[in-house]
């Protein structure tokens, strides 16, 4: 392993996401911890779109982004932030929301689902399914052609897209495509990158365990709904998109479940980006990577798109 130099920069600055004694946290604390966000403005610029409005699809709020005027159908991308279950916020990730949108073409649903540890599993989970589920129900009130619907998701994000992934597939709701960014897929936290990781390069091992109890609290660690590599059977999902980071704790679960759906004869492509840490295709101000990754994200998401059916 070698770090990238800019990896190297920003763990100077940011030796941990959170840096403080999570176990000591009170609810009212990680509320106020949630309106913070030291690193704001190097989550990209706020680019102008047609369309930018905030609306609540099947009880929960979104916020929708329109690459061009009109009202023709646009394929539909649903986007599921990071955060640990625990922090994170449509707001949070507006920049991204809006690049997605400018990248792929399509409309953007940035999903604002409950939070833990107020709303634990499986909160979150129903809440990223019930916008994908009303997005094929009510496409017009999108904008969208409910024949080109993909989910990408971030971190905890990217657990929740593929959690919707086999949610869709078994309610028979079809999905041109499913982007995992640096994913949680299992909640053992045991994995040899968790142990070569796990202190020092920004998401520690700690932090996560953390952010796992907050949102699985007493779950069955092997419920798909929570751990998508326990799905017992993977075929027939969308075509598949994993980003990894090299120095990540997360990295070998990603890995692991591209190779699963693999297996399972589902079309994906991995690829993880050597020397970066978790995280890093949200902060394009930091990485030059984060750029690479979302041209790199955004190709593989517009070709399956085009291919629907």
């Amino acid at each position: 392993m070698a770090l990238h130099p800019q990896a190297e920069a920003y763990l100077k600055l940011f030796p941990s996401d959170l840096g403080m004694d999570l176990a000591s946290l009170t609810r009212e604390q990680i509320a106020r911890l949630r309106s913070l966000d030291g690193v704001m403005e190097q989550r990209g610029s706020r680019i102008d779109l047609p369309v930018v409005r905030d609306e609540t699809a099947a009880g929960v709020p979104v916020r929708i982004y329109r690459p061009e005027p009109g009202e023709h159908p646009l394929p539909v991308l649903v986007y599921f932030h990071g955060g640990g279950w625990v922090f994170g916020s449509v707001e949070r990730n507006d920049a991204l929301g809006r690049d997605f949108a400018r990248r792929t073409g399509a409309v953007v649903v940035s999903v604002d689902y409950r939070l833990a540890p107020e709303h634990p599993f499986p909160a979150a989970a129903e809440d990223a399914f019930a916008v994908v589920r009303d997005v094929h129900a009510r496409p017009a009130f999108y904008g969208a052609d409910a024949r080109r619907v993909a989910v990408v998701g971030d971190s905890a994000g990217g657990n929740l897209a593929a959690v919707t992934a086999w949610l869709a597939r078994d309610a028979g709701l079809r999905l041109a495509h499913q982007a995992l960014i640096c994913p949680v897929i299992d909640v053992a936290a045991d994995t040899p990158s968790y142990r070569t990781y796990g202190k020092g390069f920004g998401l520690d091992a700690a932090e996560m365990r953390w952010f796992i109890e907050q949102y699985a609290g007493g779950a069955d660690p092997r419920d798909p709904r929570l751990a998508p590599i326990h799905l017992p059977d993977k075929s027939g999902l969308a075509p598949a998109t994993v980003i990894t980071a090299e120095c990540d704790p997360l990295c070998d679960e990603g890995v692991a479940y591209a190779r699963a759906l693999a297996e399972a004869g589902v079309p994906v492509e991995q690829r993880c980006f050597e020397g970066a840490l978790h995280g890093f295709l949200g902060l394009p101000g930091f990485f030059d990577q984060a750029l690479e990754g979302r041209d790199f994200l955004a190709a593989r998401i517009r070709e399956s798109l085009a291919a629907a059916p």
